[in-house]
């Protein structure tokens, strides 16, 4: 009868020293996956700021004799139609491609939240009323309502921004409106009127703080989003005007030598790609941190 854990322990204790080591390699890996996305996240930060250090060189210098050279040692991401380095042209395009994804973004936020704050804490009628104009809004598909925006306001950058932003909006005060609904029906803010305190400090010291945090992480998904969508409103000619460093402009400029100039259009593809899935990653992170905080408190 004693002999029958004895020859089962060797079992158990192999399996306690598994354990621990799986689960170190996984932590190990999460680490490393955690580090290399700041890393990208700080590489595209500092070619956004600060181009130069990057890629020293004017990405508008024109050179016919270097024309389609294909990516090699002096040019790594090879030159365009005219001579220009495209490495450099890519590095000084994520500024302005960042500028019109985070400028965008701000805009759709703020009015976002202004739509999903007077939904959420406005009466029955107010709610139907915004509600029904988010419902009509987030009906158009949002490249198709960018490019009614752009008829209306003007191809070019700041069109752009107003498009995507205005674009982006309906989704975020829809997000609003039921994290505002959902705080102000929580235990603290129902404390809180039973305190008497005012429903302006109730609305500023509970409510705010508790439904912004989820969709300040949803803007770090949308600022890759909005990059995407002003890629493709370049690439249709309504961004920056050529030959300004601009991807989707760059996407535009590169089409039509693709079969023979491939680095063209790989490049600033790969570039606005990569900027996506930055900051989709960082925006994952970003509303798993707020949900274990949540499930924390609750």
């Amino acid at each position: 009868m004693s002999a029958a854990p004895s020859l089962h322990a060797p079992e158990h204790t192999a399996r306690r020293r598994r354990r621990p080591a799986s689960h170190g390699r996984a932590t190990a890996a999460a680490r490393l996956g955690r580090w290399t996305l700041l890393l990208c996240a700080a590489l595209l930060v500092l070619a956004g700021l600060f181009p130069d250090l990057v890629a020293p060189g004017d990405p508008l210098a024109v050179d016919p004799s270097r024309a389609f050279r294909s990516p090699g040692w002096g040019h790594p991401f090879g030159t365009d139609e005219s001579g220009r380095d495209v490495f450099t042209r890519v590095v000084h395009g994520a500024g302005p491609s960042l500028f019109i994804g985070v400028t965008a973004t701000v805009l759709g936020v703020g009015l976002g939240a202004v739509l999903g704050l007077v939904t959420g804490l406005g009466g029955r009628r107010v709610d139907a009323a915004g509600s029904r104009l988010v419902d009509a809004m987030l009906a158009f598909p949002t490249l198709l309502l960018a490019l009614l925006v752009i008829a209306v306001r003007g191809p070019g950058v700041a069109g752009v921004v107003v498009a995507v932003g205005l674009s982006s909006a309906p989704g975020y005060a829809r997000l609003l409106r039921s994290e505002v609904r959902r705080v102000a029906r929580s235990g603290h803010v129902e404390a809180a009127r039973m305190l008497g305190h005012s429903p302006a400090r109730i609305v500023v010291q509970h409510v705010l703080p508790g439904a912004l945090g989820p969709l300040l992480a949803v803007a770090t998904l949308g600022i890759g989003q909005a990059i995407v969508w002003a890629s493709a409103l370049g690439y249709l000619g309504l961004g920056a005007p050529p030959p300004e460093p601009e991807w989707g402009a760059m996407l535009n400029a590169g089409r039509t030598y693709i079969t023979n100039a491939w680095w063209m259009t790989v490049f600033p593809g790969l570039a606005t790609v990569a900027v996506g899935v930055v900051a989709t990653l960082l925006g994952r992170r970003t509303s798993a941190r707020l949900a274990g905080r949540r499930a924390s408190d609750g």
